[in-house]
């Protein structure tokens, strides 16, 4: 139903050109999957909050899973609108790399920190986009590590992908735009309608895992069930006395295929439209706003502001940071290494390292350096933030 995309030779474009190896099979989106799928910044996900925090439990969603979740369903609606599920693939499973530890809530804070440092609003579809051009490497056949050097259809998509809006009959637009011009969430329409589907499919992954992972945790009780349940009669006709994502996915993705076309855009109908928008505000309501959240989320605000200023306040004692390593050896030590990687701080200590990157900070310029440290924190696991923090707090 939908065309082949006429965007091709400014969809696969490269900031710079990257090797091929003479045997290899794969096209360039699949290259992205692999370069996306092999870097750190995917393998930390699997420690990073989707909803429910440092949960011990290994049967609630991480946001590993949620991006892996957005990747199955945008492949399946992909395949049956004819688009390409290389591409889909690709940016569903990168499209969260820069997403801050502890979930949305972690979000706020490192956005917070960044204006009170003089730094630009923190948004994680932004970061995820810096992240992919400028902060993961991979070791080229040389031993060389360099930047993952993404197709533009794919960075495009990083910094698309955003699922919080609540519209109907999402299209690509037609221009090729510089994507650090983009200053907010949702300021442009994606590039590709591959991205416009990754965009649709991270609402659909997360509105039914999360409900599910609620009930796992018995974070609703009988009177929202009820109410959750009325949410859902309308629709399906009868009570659903489970409700799971298989129930809420696959309405979701059929009526969308059913109801998209070239000319109106990915649409859902008007009945699941609404339907979406309630269970949203449902888990909003009741979920995301759950006062167990509520505690955890002053938790995290103590966490990463005291990484922060302990981190922001060891500018004066550069480069060695005397003081920092004297009451935190392990953070000062963990920090500095990751600061020589990407900053001018040390040449000389850059220049033993196997890495083949620009200078990405300039720590002559102070709110640089803040904004170094931002990154830093923004690219921490929850465990790992939780483990920093045991630093600053243990005698």
């Amino acid at each position: 139903m939908f065309h082949k995309n006429e965007k091709w030779e400014s969809s696969i474009h490269r900031e710079t050109s990257m090797y091929r190896k003479t045997d290899d099979i794969r096209n360039e989106f699949s290259r992205d999957y692999n370069r996306i799928l092999h870097c750190n910044a995917y393998r930390r996900l699997k420690h990073k909050t989707q909803v429910f925090y440092g949960t011990r439990n290994d049967h609630i969603c991480t946001r590993i899973e949620h991006v892996q979740h957005v990747a199955a369903i945008s492949s399946t609606m992909s395949q049956e609108l004819g688009l390409n599920v290389d591409l889909v693939s690709a940016i569903a499973l990168g499209h969260d790399i820069g997403h801050a530890p502890f979930g949305h809530e972690g979000e706020k804070i490192i956005s917070t920190l960044a204006v009170k440092s003089g730094n630009a609003k923190f948004w994680h579809e932004q970061n995820s986009l810096i992240v992919a051009d400028k902060i993961e490497t991979l070791a080229g056949l040389d031993g060389m590590r360099r930047n993952l050097n993404l197709t533009y259809a794919v960075r495009d998509g990083l910094i698309s992908h955003c699922g919080e809006v609540d519209e109907n009959g999402i299209k690509p637009r037609e221009e090729v735009i510089n994507l650090y011009d983009i200053q907010r969430s949702n300021q442009f329409d994606p590039f590709t309608w591959e991205a416009c589907v990754v965009k649709v499919a991270d609402k659909i992954a997360y509105l039914g895992r999360d409900i599910e992972d609620a009930l796992r945790l018995k974070i609703l009780d009988n009177e929202q069930l009820e109410e959750l349940k009325d949410t859902l009669k309308f629709k399906f006709g009868t009570t659903i006395e489970k409700v799971n994502t298989t129930n809420l996915v696959h309405g979701f993705i059929m009526d969308l295929i059913q109801h998209s076309d070239p000319e109106n855009g990915l649409c859902f109908s008007e009945e699941y439209f609404q339907l979406m928008n309630n269970i949203k505000k449902f888990n909003y309501k009741n979920i995301y706003k759950h006062k167990r959240l509520q505690y955890y989320n002053r938790y995290a605000n103590l966490i990463l502001e005291s990484i922060f200023h302990a981190l922001d306040d060891a500018y004066e004692s550069l480069p060695g940071f005397t003081e920092l390593m004297r009451f935190y050896p392990q953070l000062a030590m963990n920090f500095r290494n990751w600061l020589v990687r990407y900053s001018d701080l040390d040449e000389v200590d850059k220049a033993q390292q196997d890495f083949e990157i620009p200078v990405v900070y300039r720590i002559g310029d102070r709110k640089e350096y803040s904004a170094a440290v931002l990154m830093f924190i923004a690219l921490m696991s929850d465990f790992y933030a939780l483990e920093q923090f045991d630093q600053l707090v243990a005698f």
